[in-house]
């Protein structure tokens, strides 16, 4: 049976974010709230955890899962070769909702599913989702939603959709934006936009006046 917290008060807060913590630990499925919607998170380093995340999801492997981490220092051990304006990137608008594909590092042992030996990150700007991750290192985390549904900006329609599959739900309320996180391609020198959501193309090009549109 799924738990469920209420991180209005510090108390339940702390109390959930050891639950989904320990979940996160046994290969469980957790909800989390982040900057644009609820994200459905699991270890990134467990394979067994994934392939339960995407299973849950009803998602196949051919769309694998993006990762959140707690700190932009995280970067140093999953990503390989991040160019400057990468980094610049990465200094104007993290924490928040921007997601850089980038080529992960060949030694590390994870498997998210057919990447092509990239991996989507993001650092989110929710101290929720900030507190969770800096308890369990980066988690693998996809929208809290059945395959084709809309994503969730409320615990209750995350509940609703994936049910007893979740271990631990961490309930803060509604998420401030319904708007994705745009997608920015670094794995070249120059970088280009592949989604554009909260940021737009004009947006991002003040700090990377080299971004292409694809």
């Amino acid at each position: 049976m799924s738990l469920r917290f209420d991180c209005a008060t510090a108390s339940k807060q702390a109390e959930g974010l050891h639950e989904a913590a320990a979940a996160v630990r046994r290969g469980e499925l957790v909800v989390l709230p982040t900057d644009t919607v609820y994200g459905l998170g699991a270890d990134a380093f467990s394979p067994e955890a994934v392939n339960r995340l995407l299973g849950a999801k009803g998602r196949g492997r051919h769309m694998p899962s993006p990762v959140l981490v707690g700190s932009p220092y995280a970067l140093n051990g999953l990503v390989a070769d991040l160019s400057e304006q990468a980094r610049q990137l990465v200094d104007a608008f993290w924490p928040g909702a921007l997601t850089l594909v980038a080529r992960h590092e060949p030694s590390l042992d994870w498997d998210l599913g057919e990447t092509g030996g990239t991996v989507a990150v993001r650092m989110p700007a929710h101290q929720v989702a900030l507190d969770l991750l800096n308890l369990t290192g980066p988690l693998a985390v996809s929208s809290a939603n059945l395959t084709g549904a809309p994503s969730p900006q409320d615990c209750d329609t995350a509940l609703a959709m994936l049910g007893d599959s979740v271990a631990v739900y961490l309930d803060a309320g509604p998420t401030p934006a319904p708007v994705p996180s745009s997608i920015v391609d670094v794995t070249e020198d120059v970088p280009v936009l592949l989604r554009a959501g909260a940021l737009s193309a004009d947006r991002l090009r003040v700090v990377a006046p080299g971004l292409r549109e694809r």
